[in-house]
């Protein structure tokens, strides 16, 4: 080779270097050329976290790739700036689809993906069941069962599925007795009952330790759970050894102090319940909700027709419904995306059916029943909200179990546990 061919050489790999490396340099930093607009841009991502782990992701109808095995993640990268349709699919479970509109230099993150079974097993677990009763960190079910003598409760064993005998009806009055609620001691060793004997009430205490249970009568006071003789409490609550009681005068106490400088404006005829979640302060009034506000000292109205609220697993947001509206308040600010501000107020969704209850299936599922069906739906509110039916019951009464991940169900005097819904 001569001199001057290596020279030409030597030109030609330089010119090619130079135009080379500075593509080589904008691709690996995320630029790409988008023909559609005619420019270059910085391309995105999406990001997903999927329970169960394996499960095939689309992207505009094509198959994108699998989820990690052992995380149940996967990063997609050098998406350019635009909408895309993603779905996520598994086999016997139904889908996941959301439109994701992908921006330059940022990573779109669904983190708490989940996918909800089809068609899951109930098994059926008992007969002429009447009704039952929960309460928040009992591990056990009140059963209200039906015989030929009448009603009886029996104590539900959420750990080891068996029942054990605690009282018949004949125990209350032999003509008759008519259960119209049932409360758990603070101590959770002894239930209150509250019972219509012709056409008187009466008070009652049973203890859950002894066997046979033994049953004591009891006062309203007791009933109301009047930890202090000069309170007279027309609801209260205790959490976490504090002690709340809404008073006949208005007046909301924490042990010996009153929350609030000026009490709360009572109606007569009025029906009131104290609701604390996470030191948050409730108070509905009939079905409007209200909410106190340490700062301004006052309470403010968030909505009204609303049945009744439930705080989440991770205890930084509150889900509220009416008949036919979910809402969501966030107690505290969320830096996880979807981005949520301290006391924003989402609207979830609204629905044509009646909704009787709702769980938090999960910190970001929520399960609740309808008339014939029970439905889970995410709360991510970025494009649609993905809402499937799990199951159809006839005037189904729910009870959540989240630390076995099952469902129990009522209906038509049979109860009925799912299997485990979340793996």
């Amino acid at each position: 080779m001569t001199k001057k061919q290596r020279t030409i050489l030597f030109i030609i790999c330089l010119l090619l270097f130079c135009l080379i490396a500075p593509a080589v340099i904008f691709y690996s930093q995320g630029y790409r050329i988008d023909f559609k607009h005619r420019k270059i841009t910085q391309t995105g991502g999406i990001f997903l976290r999927v329970s169960p782990k394996v499960a095939k992701v689309y992207l505009n109808g094509k198959l994108k790739d699998k989820t990690d095995p052992f995380f149940g993640s996967l990063l997609i990268e050098n998406l350019l700036p635009q909408k895309y349709l993603l779905r996520v699919e598994r086999e016997n479970y139904h889908f996941w689809e959301k439109e994701v509109e992908v921006k330059e230099k940022l990573v779109k993150e669904f983190k708490n993906l989940l996918l909800i079974p089809k068609n899951p097993e109930f098994k059926l677990l008992f007969k002429d069941i009447e009704d039952f009763y929960f309460f928040p960190d009992f591990h056990y079910l009140i059963l209200k069962e039906k015989g030929e003598e009448g009603w009886s409760l029996k104590l539900f064993n959420l750990e080891k599925l068996i029942k054990s005998h605690l009282i018949n009806e004949a125990d209350f009055s032999k003509k008759g007795a008519n259960l119209l609620e049932l409360r758990l001691a603070p101590d959770k060793k002894r239930l209150f009952l509250k019972i219509k004997i012709e056409n008187k009430l009466r008070y009652f205490s049973l203890s859950l330790e002894k066997i046979p249970p033994s049953l004591d009568s009891e006062t309203e006071k007791t009933w109301n759970f009047n930890l202090d003789s000069k309170l007279n409490c027309l609801d209260s609550q205790i959490l976490k050894n504090d002690f709340y009681c809404l008073d006949s005068k208005g007046n909301i106490w924490k042990n010996q102090t009153k929350i609030a400088p000026t009490p709360f404006p009572l109606k007569e005829g009025t029906n009131y319940q104290l609701k604390i979640l996470k030191d948050n302060v409730f108070l509905l009034e009939n079905q409007t909700l209200y909410r106190y506000n340490n700062s301004s000292q006052s309470f403010e109205k968030i909505k009204e027709e609303v049945k009744s609220l439930v705080l989440s697993p991770d205890q930084k947001k509150i889900a509220y419904f009416s008949d036919f509206e979910i809402w969501l308040l966030f107690l505290k600010e969320s830096f996880k995306q979807p981005f949520r501000k301290e006391n924003e107020k989402v609207f979830l969704t609204r629905f044509s059916e009646k909704i009787n209850q709702l769980f938090w299936l999960s910190s970001h599922y929520l399960i609740f029943s309808t008339k014939e069906k029970i439905k889970i739906s995410e709360i991510d509110n970025r494009d649609k909200i993905n809402i499937v039916d799990l199951a159809e019951f006839k005037n189904p009464k729910i009870f959540w179990d989240l630390n076995k991940k099952q469902l129990y169900v009522l209906s038509q005097g049979k109860f009925y546990l799912s299997e485990k819904l979340i793996k």
